[in-house]
């Protein structure tokens, strides 16, 4: 029999009453005790779910993100698309919120979203705001430290680009090069319970996730390429010329 608090939270949600929603949520857990609010987690509808986690990151933590186990959080995260955040800082809040409440099990909840289908989008969608320097790590095993947020991909040549990918194209098609290389600094060093810790986790804990959001990024940078190649030819057609206010009002007469 499914839980009333179920339905109580669809509705919360619909309402807009997103805090409610979580302390409806959070009532089960104080009243029943964690396990059960688990199990009715099972039961909610992972847009729903994903509703309740998207507003609390680090920064306002809520038992929902503390108690969301890697499957009911792959079923929700891969739903963020929806919202169409260009910038994806709600994901990246939502997700370093639960990694990182216990970054022992980091690794089991991002195996969870790339098993998943669209994870790799969202885990690729996780890194949009550093894929530049994610992809420089990928290549070269360590992190910048003169990487500027504000200069990515969407201000650079389609030069810089295709050498980019072939860089890329490169070290995928060595073999090892990527997924079976060893760290060339200890996960304690960049521990930030953020993006590099992330990356790290992925390259040298999940290699074929890692390795697969490579791809998706790569990918991004071609489609990025063939719009700058798109944009040039179109500029460079010859323009049609206008016709003559004279011959407009001639043909009037």
């Amino acid at each position: 029999m499914t839980h009333p608090v179920v339905l109580k939270t669809s509705q919360l949600i619909l309402a807009g009453d997103l805090k409610g929603a979580e302390k409806a949520l959070a009532n089960i857990a104080d009243s029943e005790g964690d396990y059960a609010l688990v199990e009715v987690m099972n039961d909610i509808a992972p847009k729903d779910l994903l509703a309740v986690m998207r507003g609390f990151d680090g920064s306002k933590q809520s038992v929902v993100n503390m108690l969301v186990t890697p499957e009911q959080f792959a079923r929700a995260v891969i739903l963020e698309t929806r919202y169409r955040d260009q910038t994806h800082a709600a994901l990246h809040g939502m997700m370093n919120a639960v990694l990182y409440r216990d970054e022992e099990m980091a690794a089991e909840y991002l195996e969870a979203i790339g098993e998943i289908e669209g994870g790799y989008e969202v885990l690729a969608n996780y890194f949009a705001e550093r894929d530049d320097e994610f992809l420089a790590f990928a290549i070269s095993g360590v992190f910048s430290e003169d990487f500027d947020a504000e200069h990515g991909h969407e201000s650079k040549s389609i030069s810089w680009l295709n050498e980019k990918i072939e860089e890329l194209d490169e070290a995928l098609h060595e073999g090892n090069s990527i997924a079976g290389s060893r760290p060339k600094v200890p996960r304690s060093q960049i521990a930030d319970h953020d993006w590099q810790e992330t990356a790290w986790v992925l390259r040298y804990e999940l290699s074929d996730i890692f390795e697969q959001i490579v791809i998706t990024l790569r990918d991004r940078l071609q489609h990025r390429v063939e719009v700058l190649e798109e944009g040039e030819a179109e500029d460079s057609k010859p323009k049609s010329a206008p016709v003559a206010a004279a011959d407009d009002e001639e043909s009037a007469l």
